[in-house]
């Protein structure tokens, strides 16, 4: 039977020793490892783990924030954290949707719209977007989440033609719901280039990684049906939760 949350805390104040928010996360790593919390559940709340390891609130959101950093735990203002559900295998294809792709795996999806504005296109988004270098696209940021952890962060930008595109996405449809509004009813992924490199400051927040982590960069461009490119994106995931896969089988089971 695992300790009670209110079992003496394995903590050594000594001066000498490791730091005590060091010697949190490492005792919450261990009992997350061995299953104390499985996937998916809650840590007890901060004021119960900081009266456990007999520590201020302050220490103890360090060893849980640092967790968080390594991907093992997601934190949720108001939620408390959660124990992550491990990496998720994203398949990247011709027609590949965030939402199928998360649904088909069992987990629940969401996007937050976190910016979207109506402006002139950069050289990048002209070329990829096939546009005029100047001309007017939508730029829409947005953050992917896994059973409420982010795990995709993206700049996604179309072609200003596309007018009801902002107002769907505003009331809440999804891209592919946004683009039929707009009559595009259907469109494939035209080509995906893929290089790992730094977020930045911002997007890290955003992902919950450490700060000069590093991620995947996914550079995108969709067509469609009628061969027009719709939507240009760069788009960067979060490998500490998602890894890309691609090809029509899955790994199996186990590995």
């Amino acid at each position: 039977m695992p300790p009670s949350d209110t079992s003496p805390p394995p903590l050594d104040p000594r001066s000498g020793g490791a730091p005590l928010w060091l010697q949190i996360r490492d005792q919450l790593a261990t009992e997350i490892a061995e299953g104390r919390w499985g996937p998916g559940e809650r840590l007890p709340s901060e004021h119960a783990l900081a009266e456990r390891f007999g520590v201020n609130r302050h220490t103890l959101r360090r060893a849980v924030g640092d967790l968080a950093e390594a991907g093992m735990v997601h934190v949720r203002r108001g939620a408390g954290a959660m124990v992550t559900e491990g990496r998720i295998d994203y398949r990247i294809g011709g027609r590949q949707r965030f939402s199928a792709n998360i649904a088909a795996i069992g987990r629940a999806h969401g996007r937050r719209l976190l910016g979207l504005e109506t402006v002139r296109a950069s050289r990048a988004e002209a070329l990829a977007l096939e546009l005029a270098e100047g001309e007017l696209v939508h730029a829409v940021e947005s953050l992917s989440e896994a059973d409420g952890a982010p795990v995709i962060h993206s700049r996604m930008t179309f072609p200003a033609r596309l007018a009801a595109l902002p107002e769907a996405l505003r009331t809440g449809s999804g891209v592919t719901a946004a683009l039929a509004a707009c009559g595009v009813q259907d469109y494939r992924r035209a080509w995906t280039r893929m290089t790992a490199g730094r977020p930045g400051a911002l997007i890290a927040r955003h992902l919950q990684m450490p700060e000069g982590g590093v991620a995947l960069l996914a550079e995108s461009m969709n067509r469609a049906e009628d061969g027009r490119p719709v939507e240009y994106a760069l788009s960067w995931f979060c490998t500490d939760r998602m890894s890309v896969l691609t090809g029509d089988e899955a790994p199996p089971e186990g590995l």
